[in-house]
């Protein structure tokens, strides 16, 4: 019985997009002011390091540490720090998707093209619609719910989560028809208003219902959370919506990106992703603290307490979505 080889990686279709992407960035570092507003925002790129690595690292996308480090720490507006989100992903996220495909990664393609079609539905109506209509202060309050959620998610169930093997293989359109569904709602409600969402969504929905290897998972993740990020910039660019200091924000943290996320991938594959997701989880956790009590006077008691309740319902939700899969698992399994 002979032994399949792994499939032959192509890294040099990386290496070439990378050239091509610091050739633009050389090129828009050299107009008027460009490398003195870059220096100026240093501070985020030395923060987009650890963010780009998490980004590809993790099922967390780069802007989950671009958010909170723009609208807590240096108190930016968090409209700024959604657009932010979406132009430093298209370059981390894209990246690292790149060094992905390039390494030949086993990806979970039915539901992947499913969450794309869903997005393109979901991401103009969310960014023309809805994203307008939600204030500063609940854009930073949506955000930390959710990553907050995540990350608890991850802290009591990263044993069961990194111990899948492989994936448990359903009907194709039904993987097509639940990727278009979360697709078209996580681009809409979350990557509209947050920069961020989609990659979460899909993630739990291939740990929790198909018990997907982390391997699968979180390379699927990230591929879509690219898709999204691209989209969503080019949505933006068209409809001249970016908020004012994106873009010298962008200028600062993009070349360091560029190399962080893919490094992500690749360190993870030496150290493994249990102990990454940990500490990742343990940070989304604290934005989450750090959310309301930097807003406690604005959110108040209540707004609090709803926040807090708000994340035990997102927490309810992946329960549920774990127990649906335990059922579909065990169906697959007897008819298989």
């Amino acid at each position: 019985m002979s032994i399949q080889s792994p499939p032959k990686p192509y890294l040099w279709i990386w290496f070439l997009w990378l050239a091509a992407f610091y050739l633009v960035w050389f090129y828009l570092i050299q107009a008027d002011g460009a490398w003195a507003a870059a220096k100026e925002h240093w501070a985020i790129a030395a923060a987009m390091a650890v963010g780009s690595y998490a980004a590809g690292s993790t099922p967390m996308g780069g802007g989950t540490v671009g958010f909170p480090v723009l609208v807590l720490f240096f108190e930016l507006p968090a409209s700024l720090g959604r657009d932010f989100s979406f132009a430093v992903q298209s370059i981390g996220m894209v990246s690292a998707s790149i060094f992905i495909f390039a390494r030949r990664q086993p990806l979970a393609w039915a539901l992947l093209k499913g969450a794309m079609a869903g997005a393109l539905i979901g991401t103009p109506i969310g960014i023309l619609l809805l994203a307008p209509l939600v204030q500063d202060l609940w854009i930073k309050v949506f955000f930390a719910v959710i990553w907050g959620s995540f990350g608890l998610l991850h802290l009591y169930r990263i044993g069961e989560i990194a111990g899948h093997t492989g994936m448990t293989d359903f009907d194709e359109s039904w993987d097509l028809k639940v990727g278009f569904t979360l697709g078209i709602l996580s681009s809409a409600l979350a990557v509209s208003v947050t920069g961020v969402g989609i990659d979460m969504v899909i993630y739990a929905a291939l740990v929790l219902l198909c018990r997907a290897d982390l391997k699968i998972a979180i390379p699927t993740s990230v591929v879509i959370m690219a898709f999204n990020s691209v989209y969503g910039v080019a949505i933006k660019s068209m409809t001249g919506s970016w908020q004012p200091g994106v873009y010298e924000n962008w200028l600062a943290a993009a070349p360091i990106v560029a190399l962080g996320a893919p490094l992500g991938v690749f360190i993870v594959g030496l150290i493994g992703r249990k102990p990454t997701l940990l500490v990742v989880a343990t940070l989304c956790v604290g934005q989450f603290i750090w959310t309301c009590y930097a807003e406690r006077q604005a959110l108040g008691i209540a707004g609090i307490v709803a926040a807090i309740i708000s994340v035990l319902v997102c927490l309810g939700g992946f329960e549920k979505l774990r127990a649906w899969g335990t059922v579909l698992v065990e169906q697959a399994r007897r008819n298989s």
